[in-house]
């Protein structure tokens, strides 16, 4: 006699990985930060010590400029995960289904591309010309070593010392070397192709702007050409 099969003994899928993975540009990071500081520095100093309208202006430069800095700097990130890809850009974040992205661009910039043709840069992921040419440069001199071995040894990266993700560039252990943001895009194009055709991975493309970013900016230009007109 036959016993009928039970599901929950039958083996099942692995579940979609939903936790983000979340990309940014430590440049920007660094750089939004010392823009802060400086900014905050100098403009407290006008409202403190200012006179007449100084302070005023100062605090409608502050207004206007700490947003903006933090919307080019510290707020572009990309959140990543098996069904969808979430893009902040400085003044949008955009969501993306993998089942609506069409492609991937990687040219002056990195970019992703719907199925409507519309395109969304990728603000997190800046194309550094200078990182590609240092990873050429390392893959002519890992090359260089596989042809030439030292001390006995042969193959990548043998007897000079590399280490991975220095400076902007990614050193794997087997492939080309690549700078730090094409890996990714690399890595993204992987993950489109496996998850587009997934039930989870569908959906609609979804478009919000950042007013917490914008409405502060303009109050902040707007009083400042008031104040500016008004001597």
């Amino acid at each position: 006699m036959t016993t009928p099969d039970h599901p929950s003994s039958a083996p099942q899928p692995p579940e979609p990985d939903r936790k983000d993975r979340v990309h940014r540009s430590p440049a920007a990071i660094v750089g939004g930060v010392l823009l802060l500081a400086v900014a905050g520095w100098f403009g407290i100093d006008a409202v403190v010590s200012g006179q007449g309208g100084t302070p005023w202006r100062a605090l409608a430069a502050l207004l206007l400029g700490v947003p903006l800095v933090v919307a080019f700097t510290l707020r572009p990130a990309v959140h990543v995960n098996d069904d969808r890809l979430r893009i902040r850009n400085p003044f949008r974040i955009i969501v993306l289904p993998w089942g609506e992205v069409a492609s991937l661009r990687s040219g002056y910039s990195n970019e992703v591309v719907t199925k409507s043709g519309t395109k969304y840069q990728l603000w997190a992921l800046p194309v550094s010309l200078r990182s590609r040419k240092r990873a050429a440069r390392r893959e002519m001199l890992i090359r260089a070593a596989g042809e030439e071995p030292r001390g006995g040894r042969s193959g990548r990266g043998a007897g000079l010392g590399l280490g991975g993700g220095l400076g902007g560039v990614s050193v794997p252990a087997e492939g080309p070397v690549r700078a730090e943001t094409d890996r990714i895009m690399d890595d993204l194009r992987e993950l489109h192709a496996n998850r587009r055709d997934a039930a989870s991975a569908q959906g609609e493309v979804t478009v919000r702007w950042a007013y917490e970013i914008a409405g502060p900016a303009a109050a902040g230009a707007v009083l400042l050409v008031i104040l500016l007109a008004g001597g």
